[in-house]
């Protein structure tokens, strides 16, 4: 059985669960083509009101999944990727925001442009899947 898209995930870290959820946005461009493209990952502690909005806005050397021959939810810069429906990258991405001071007890939403975070997370990547 398929997982439902639209249903946030689940994240357990040091006993604590958090939701995520994967979003794509974009605009037709006149030629048809999709342009302005944004990846965006949601993340809220379980039963909390506050939120953190993590943005990818496509921009020069900036990609954000826009269709063939990029997959979805995947962010590229300088030659390097990262997979958005991949736990361990969300997991690093709210690492990252903890680190820079999201508190997810504030029942106000936050929205961030995640390419501040992007080198930090492909390096915690890079090193969790880098072999001993």
């Amino acid at each position: 059985m398929a997982r439902n898209p639209k249903k946030a995930r689940r994240l357990v870290v040091a006993g604590e669960t958090f939701l995520w959820s994967l979003n794509h946005t974009h605009r037709a461009g006149e030629s048809g083509r999709y342009e302005d493209c944004c990846e965006s990952v949601v993340l809220r502690r379980l039963r909390a009101r506050g939120h953190l909005r993590i943005l990818f806005r496509e921009g020069p050397g900036r990609l954000a999944a826009s269709g063939f021959p990029m997959s979805s939810g995947e962010v590229c810069s300088g030659g390097r990727h990262l997979n958005l429906h991949e736990p361990g990258t969300v997991r690093a991405l709210l690492d990252e925001a903890l680190r820079h001071g999201w508190c997810p007890d504030d029942p106000s939403g936050r929205e961030i442009d995640g390419w501040t975070h992007f080198d930090a997370v492909v390096r915690r990547r890079e090193a969790a899947t880098r072999p001993g």
